[in-house]
């Protein structure tokens, strides 16, 4: 009965029963009572009528709770319905929003006692601000300024208010308003912001001494900060700093542009002292030991020391860098005024910066390589977690110190070396002393001239390994190492021209790997690795002084050398060795290091493979599938980086590894036909498993990596056809492996045409079983739901578009019902929910449609599939839940209203038989079906808006940029992406500033490490 009261919209809401509606919905009692409450709210909520009951709720209820609920009503109507309102409903509104909000913050008592309440109703005034202001409510600005001088409570929520506008139109307004709304709003907010920075003046100069509002005033200006004319805030008393002002807070509290305030304390003797004593504090400020504060001091210090570097570095431009410094040049002639005027720019800062490099220096955040780390009981052991927060501190630090390194590499060198010293004699030795060292040492590679850095890089490396010889105590000596290891891993340019030094460190890191410390071993390896790929020409050429290459000797002593280590550490050494046997250009002496590369794992195959033609159940056993699995993985390893060069080895075992996939294989069906569907999950079978995937990635690593040569197809692809594929095709789902997949992706990708032929014969073995399609057209195995058979998913249609792309000409001869079910699993991918199968799918598709339009069967194909694709897109780009693939939506939709206009297609997209009414040509019937599309499915919007986003999208398509803004506003408008998360909207923009800002960073050296900079290493 109450409920029913409750739903009858005809007449005044009883609040009373609301209250107690609400009360029970947030209340403790039973299950059923919350959820019998819960269903009433929804009803009401989705009533259309329930906003013209929120005046009346909000006037006669004390209930915080149910004000929010009414609240919530009223922003829905305003987000989705407003411009549908009558005028006097909107205006009737915004004036009631308006007299509650001054009537409560009126008065000092109630605004305390109904914060949220207040706050609350700003953001519904702000969001009513959106649509009405500025056209039909001109008077806003001035009245709440007005208003603000009536009293300081008021004054204090209006700058809340001013706030929320500000951050609304400039910080959160992408993705949320039109791109003509959000310039609307910029420009009257920039119009109006005179009126605003005099109630500031008016609160900060003389109207109030309360903390408070000089506070939220002070907020409100630090929102203001990203978009107002400077003029504002530098010739207003803004500027003027009181002689007692607190010079270290200001900075560590200040922004970007309240730390561009530093050029004015630059221009008077009294203030440069001043400046001085403030960046002491702020140094002193720095050594404190909490993260929060730390953290604010390098944004300020990374932001003035950047600032520095960039007016050094332009000193060869000067009317660049007078005029980034604020500096008057008014003719050619002032030259060398201007050097005169950054040298004694950089004297006056020469001090403080020499102090912060000590700050850097003794803070250092620990690298991603360093795997050694102290644990909270003062051991130490290996990570096994990545701190994300310590990488971006590193990084930051990182480009600080090397900024530092640039104003003054001599001080950055004697410092570092300075307190090397120190630990070398025990003096202040402690591990996170030599540890931040270390850090800040190997950081600023790449930032030095090769001399100077070559000179720096003997002592240092000099004076730890001496350090590592004196020093006693295995953690310590894990210290030590790791430190030596990061650090030769950061200086490859030093260690190509200093063979003595490589090779010390070398055998130093094979030193390492008999150390069984936690971590050391796995730093080994991998630094290993590191220097191979920068210096690996240098191990196969005959050194002076050497009886032989490295290479050679190392060979010769790889048993010693790997005897401690674990399979994945002998697997990355392999790898690494494999690297420079792949510099070897004699193909004599690179088959003979391969042969004593693999001589181990070559004897232990023959040997299992000669018992095993004795008895085949032997290699049933667990121990022998754990050491077959073990030898494949080390030839992947040396596969992927030998590429064409390990061909003779992998012919020498190529067909054996075959039989026993098939062997193995049909154990595993034989054990999961016999043990049911849980055989699958034993520990057994995954062994087994593991052992086919290891095969299948062997060869796919081994085709990827070999350079393109038909003759290597021919060898290895015939005989895969029935152990690999015939199996995928006889095997039950839970023993398909998706590798398969991939690796005949692989070999499409790899002989591309060359394999037109083959592609029937994959169709039939992967597409039927994979998709499983039944009498009743389910998707079975992968398209059943979005979750069984992840792995299968995306290498599913990775194999597809390799086919599409390459074997274009196969796909054509496909019969209309394979055709189809190519079609409807695409449909199916994009639709997907992760990310990586939707964008596969995505770009198969575009790409598909691309061919198409050049082949002789365009019309057949679109008329079959035109309509479905744009009805597809549109729900994909429009649910919210595909953002991602926007980028790809768009490009799909433009190719479409492309297509419709141009000569490709010559035959009506529309059925003849079903459509009475002849449309005079393609385009109209678009048209005329996409509004009807989108008409249908977004109620909410006018047919006149409609017809005029589906007409922008025909008037922009040739520009690609106007067409993508054009469908944003649209998403925008039809509110389906309101108050969201829009960044995916954006996210090409966000890649090509990434890409701007990696290009400003490859111009400063050292900024991007020498070991992440794809270079070919020539060594002579």
């Amino acid at each position: 009965m109450a409920a029913e009261k409750l739903r009858d919209l005809t007449q005044p809401m009883d609040v009373s029963l609301l209250d107690a509606t609400v009360a029970a919905f947030y209340g403790t009692g039973s299950k059923e009572e919350r959820t019998a409450a819960d269903h009433i709210l929804r009803d009401l909520q989705n009533n259309p009528d329930m906003w013209l009951q929120v005046v009346h709720i909000l006037s006669n209820t004390q209930n915080l709770n149910t004000k929010f609920f009414a609240l919530q009503v009223l922003e829905g109507v305003i987000k989705y319905r407003w411009n549908a309102l009558p005028v006097e409903q909107r205006d009737g509104m915004k004036n009631y929003i308006s007299e509650v909000i001054v009537k409560l913050s009126s008065d000092e008592i109630s605004f305390r006692r109904e914060r949220l309440y207040v706050n609350k109703l700003n953001i519904i005034l702000v969001q009513i601000l959106k649509h009405e202001w500025p056209a039909k409510w001109r008077s806003f600005i001035p009245d709440l300024v007005a208003a603000a001088k009536t009293s300081e409570t008021i004054c204090k929520n209006c700058m809340a208010i001013l706030k929320l506008l500000s951050e609304e139109v400039f910080d959160f307004s992408r993705g949320e308003m039109t791109q003509q709304k959000i310039k609307e709003l910029k420009q009257s907010l920039n119009s109006e912001f005179q009126l605003i920075h005099e109630l500031c003046l008016y609160v900060l100069s003389e109207a109030s001494q309360r903390t408070e509002l000089i506070r939220s005033t002070l907020a409100t200006l630090h929102a203001f900060l990203s978009w107002i004319p400077l003029g504002y805030i530098f010739e207003s008393p803004l500027a003027i700093l009181p002689p007692n002002t607190n010079i270290p807070d200001a900075y560590a509290l200040g922004s970007g542009e309240e730390q561009s305030h530093i050029r004015v304390l630059e221009s008077s003797q009294e203030n440069i002292s001043a400046l001085q004593l403030g960046l002491e504090y702020l140094i002193s400020i720095s050594y404190v030991d909490d993260t929060e504060v730390f953290k604010v001091c390098l944004d300020y210090w990374n932001s003035l020391v950047m600032e520095l570097f960039q007016a050094h570095n332009n000193l060869d431009n000067s009317a660049v860098t007078a005029n980034m410094m604020g500096l008057q040049m008014p003719f050619p002639g002032m030259v060398d005024g201007l050097a005169s005027q950054l040298l004694q720019r950089r004297q006056l800062y020469a001090g403080p910066m020499s102090k912060l490099r000590l700050v850097m220096i003794c803070r250092m955040a620990k690298p991603e390589e360093v795997l050694i780390v102290e644990d909270e009981n003062g051991n130490i052991v290996r990570e096994t977690m990545k701190d994300n927060d310590v990488l971006v501190q590193y990084k930051q630090m990182r480009e600080t110190l090397i900024y530092l390194s640039h104003l003054d590499h001599e001080d950055t060198e004697k410092q570092m070396l300075k307190k090397l010293s120190k630990q070398l004699r025990g003096e202040d030795w402690t591990w996170n002393t030599l540890n931040t060292l270390c850090w800040a040492i190997g950081s600023i590679s790449g930032s030095m001239l090769e001399e100077q850095e070559n000179r720096f890089l003997v002592m240092v490396i000099r004076d730890l390994l001496n350090l590592c010889e004196i020093t006693k105590g295995k953690d310590n000596k894990a210290v030590i190492a790791s430190n030596i290891m990061y650090v030769v891993g950061q200086y490859p340019r030093f260690l190509r021209a200093h063979w003595k030094f490589l090779k010390t460190v070398v055998n130093k890191l094979f030193e390492f790997m008999h150390e069984t410390h936690p971590g050391v071993q796995d730093m080994a390896c991998d630094t290993f690795l590191k220097i191979v790929l920068k210096c690996k020409r240098k191990f196969v050429i005959l050194q002076v002084g050497e009886s032989e290459p490295f290479v050679s000797e190392l060979l010769t002593s790889l048993p010693t050398t790997i005897v401690d280590l674990e399979p994945h550490q002998i697997h990355s050494f392999y790898e690494s060795v494999g690297h420079m046997i792949q510099a070897e250009s004699d193909p004599q002496k690179r088959d003979e290091y391969m042969q004593r590369l693999m001589d181990l794992p070559n004897q232990k195959w023959a040997e299992i493979i000669g018992r095993a033609r004795q008895s085949v159940d032997l290699l049933k056993q667990q121990d022998v599938i754990r050491a077959v699995l073990n030898i494949l993985q080390t030839n992947t390893s040396a596969a992927s980086a030998l590429g064409t060069y390990f061909l003779s080895q992998i012919s020498l075992i190529f067909l054996d590894v075959l039989n026993v996939y098939r062997m193995y294989s049909e154990l595993i069906s034989t054990t999961i036909a016999e043990g049911g569907p849980y055989a699958s999950k034993t520990s057994y079978v995954k062994l087994l498993r593991s052992v086919k995937r290891e095969t299948l990635k062997l060869v796919e690593t081994f085709l990827d990596k070999a350079e393109d040569q038909p003759q290597i197809g021919k060898q290895f692809v015939p005989p895969m056809m029935d152990p690999v594929l015939g199996d995928y095709a006889r095997n039950l789902p839970d023993a398909r492996e998706s590798e398969v997949l991939s690796l005949f992706a692989t070999i499409i990708n790899k002989y591309k045409g060359a394999m037109i032929e083959d592609v029937p014969r994959i169709f039939e073995a992967v597409f039927q079983c994979t998709l499983e399609v039944s009498t009743e057209a389910d998707f079975e195995m992968i398209t059943k739901n979005f979750e069984d058979y992840p792995e299968h998913r995306l290498k599913f249609f990775s194999l597809l578009r390799a086919i599409a792309t390459h074997c274009f000409p196969s796909l054509i001869r496909l019969s209309s019902e394979q055709l189809k079910l190519v079609m409807d699993s695409i449909i199916w991918a994009f639709r997907h929910t992760e990310r990586n199968i939707a964008e596969t799918g995505l770009n198969l598709l575009l790409e598909m449609l691309k061919n198409f339009q050049a082949s002789e069967f365009c019309n057949q194909f679109y008329r079959s599939y035109f309509v479905t694709i744009e009805q597809e897109i549109f729900a994909v780009l429009t649910d919210t839940f595909h953002k991602p693939g926007f980028k790809l939506h768009v490009l799909m939709l433009q190719h479409l209203f492309c297509l419709v206009e141009s000569d490709s297609l010559t035959e009506p997209l529309w059925d003849v038989t079903t459509v009475p009414y002849p449309y005079p040509n393609n385009a109209m019937f678009v048209r005329e079906y996409s509004i009807k599309l989108l008409g249908t499915s977004f109620p909410n919007m006018t047919a006149a808006e409609v017809t005029q986003f589906v007409n922008g999208l025909f008037e922009s398509r040739n520009d690609l940029s106007a067409f993508k803004n054009h469908i944003r506003d649209f998403l925008v408008q039809s509110k389906e992406f309101s108050a969201q998360d829009n960044k995916d909207l954006y996210a090409e923009e966000t890649a090509a500033q990434r890409e701007r800002e990696r290009q400003r960073m490859l111009a400063i050296p050292g900024l991007i490490a020498p070991n992440e900079i794809q270079d070919e290493m020539i060594d002579s």
